[in-house]
């Protein structure tokens, strides 16, 4: 199982390293939900990223859960006055150990707030996820969560 979630994990960076990055920014934060634990960004252009969670699950049963998403952001789609404002959506791959190790794929969408003259993001997302090992089986996670964006790129 372990090596399916690496092969995914693998895929879904040298995807995202195809895109050119055009953002050199790696962000750092909390994320509060299901599951609740540490997030990292880094964006790979000015519309792509991958984020991913090292967080404990608190569910029917305590877990370790780890993530990693490619996502899209959709600026235009909903406008402020102050920052930007992104719809954000994607595909990733989501590990669960506890008594019965899982691996599944999950589906992000949410919003991404960037903070006007500030290195920070605030988000939130629901995902609903799909377990394809050991059994199939349909779950939701939600989460919101915010992240410091280390880098030199322009701050809205």
């Amino acid at each position: 199982m372990r090596r399916i979630f690496l092969t995914v994990m693998i895929a879904v960076s040298l995807f995202a390293g195809s895109a050119g990055a055009t953002r050199d920014e790696f962000g750092l934060g909390i994320i509060l939900g299901e599951p609740t634990g540490i997030s990292g960004k880094l964006w790979t252009s000015a519309t792509t990223a991958v984020d991913g969670a090292i967080a404990w699950s608190f569910g029917n049963q305590d877990a370790l859960h780890l993530h990693a998403d490619y996502l899209m952001h959709r600026f235009d789609l909903i406008h402020v006055d102050q920052g930007r404002m992104a719809v954000h959506f994607g595909l990733g791959a989501r590990l669960k150990f506890d008594d019965d190790d899982s691996f599944g794929i999950r589906f992000p969408i949410g919003l991404t707030y960037l903070v006007a003259n500030s290195p920070l993001d605030i988000f939130l997302e629901v995902v609903p996820l799909l377990d394809i090992v050991p059994d199939t089986d349909f779950n939701p996670n939600a989460a919101i969560g915010v992240r410091y964006f280390f880098g030199t790129a322009k701050k809205y």
